[in-house]
């Protein structure tokens, strides 16, 4: 009896919370834009209570990061978990279906050591990001936390279909709907099975086949379907969109990000700087060096090749033109199209074409987290956002590629990699 009365008193108590206090030589504020000596990161039950300066309190636990500089957990808002870019064109074939599920386990690894703490997946099959996220929140495995599209929504013979196959197969995409109506109840089912974020394939894209990258797929009105839908059920909605027509009637949509942008015109950016709700750019301008040095070793077929040649340097140019006409704009690395452990490759390439160290690290954690509508999150260190801080030697600012050799994650107070 005693020992059931003891045991009752255990289930009874409410659990000691466990704090860690985080400290470095030094912390970017992505809030301030600046750059804070000796920071001091309290943070409790996974999530940050207090953002201070100075020392540690005596008999506290700490994660002591000398000489290193902490930074939010970065969030990548384009990525594709269940992809791998060593199989390109048929040469996936090989493989049975469950395959593409089971090595995305080391990709959502890959993006979290690689300092992403959280990652939007844009499109996936069979709801593998669903269960990628299902699996991480339930302690199964380690990766970032995910924000889930499912399957992305597309017309009939678009991007977002299967263009592969031959007929014979009646291989179609899961998310297909070729009116208003239809894409409507495409944005309910995937909504239904767990994804929290909308993608839709507004134009051709590169690595499909038979579609062209400036060629516009879906009208506006669809679009437009699409957005009110995903709005009324409190979602949010990525548009794939390389073509200038199709960016402008994304953007006119309502659409709330733009991925990719490469032929944008003059145009399309200034409807995006002035439209009244936000609307972002994610340009993954890092990955074709990737693509085009490996893409035909890996089965990539020329027609993508030469597909990706064509919009490359127009659209590092447009990022450029974008970001000087003051568009808000995102990190989005399409890590798939290139290995997801190199993601952090991107920032390089962001200050490249004009963004300043801080801008484009404020790219990757406060303004995503603003276009994912998470600002009580992620996106920063800040008291009550979750306890997530990446560690690199020296300081970013100064030299953003840094920012390629993360030294320590941590993840809701969590250390995952690296620490002391």
């Amino acid at each position: 009896m005693r020992n059931l009365l003891l045991a009752a008193l255990a289930l009874s108590t409410p659990a000691t919370p466990e704090t860690v206090i985080v400290t470095a030589d030094r912390m970017v504020d992505v809030l301030a834009g600046r750059v804070v000596p000796n920071p001091v990161v309290t943070i409790t039950d996974g999530r940050i209570t207090s953002v201070s300066t100075g020392t540690a309190p005596a008999g506290a636990k700490v994660v002591a990061l000398p000489g290193k500089t902490i930074l939010p957990g970065l969030i990548d808002m384009h990525v594709h978990l269940d992809s791998n870019p060593r199989f390109g064109g048929y040469t996936g074939l090989q493989f049975t279906d469950s395959f593409w599920t089971a090595q995305g386990v080391q990709n959502a690894r890959d993006m979290l050591d690689a300092g992403f703490t959280t990652v939007r997946n844009v499109g996936s099959d069979n709801y593998s990001d669903v269960g990628y996220k299902q699996a991480i929140d339930e302690g199964l495995i380690k990766g970032p936390r995910i924000v889930p599209a499912a399957h992305a929504l597309g017309a009939t013979g678009g991007h977002c279909d299967q263009t592969y196959l031959p007929p014979s197969f009646a291989a179609k995409g899961k998310a297909v709907g070729d009116s208003p109506e239809e894409l409507r109840q495409r944005v309910r089912e995937q909504r239904k099975y767990g994804a929290e974020v909308i993608k839709v394939c507004a134009t051709g894209g590169v690595f499909s086949r038979n579609t062209e990258p400036g060629q516009q797929q879906l009208s506006e009105g669809e679009l437009r379907a699409i957005a009110e839908e995903a709005h009324q059920w409190g979602l949010r909605v990525a548009a794939h969109a390389h073509g200038a027509a199709g960016i402008k009637a994304a953007i006119r949509a309502g659409i709330d990000t733009i991925e990719h942008v490469s032929l944008v015109d003059d145009e399309g950016i200034r409807l995006a700087a002035q439209r009244k709700e936000p609307v972002w750019f994610s340009m993954d301008i890092f990955n074709t060096d990737y693509t085009q040095s490996e893409g035909k070793k890996n089965g990539v077929l020329e027609d993508n090749l030469r597909k990706d040649r064509e919009v490359a340097q127009i659209q590092r140019d447009n990022f450029r033109k974008a970001h000087r006409a003051g568009v808000k704009m995102v990190f989005g690395s399409d890590a798939g199209v290139m290995p997801h452990g190199t993601a952090g490759g991107q920032f390089k390439t962001m200050v490249e074409y004009g963004m300043t160290p801080m801008e484009a690290i404020q790219a990757a954690t406060r303004n995503a987290a603003q276009a994912l509508g998470r600002e009580r999150d992620v996106g920063a260190i800040a008291a009550g956002r979750f306890g997530d801080i990446i560690a690199v030697d020296g300081d970013p600012t100064q030299n953003v590629r840094l920012l390629e050799n993360v030294t320590t994650v941590i993840k809701g107070g969590e250390v995952v990699k690296g620490g002391r």
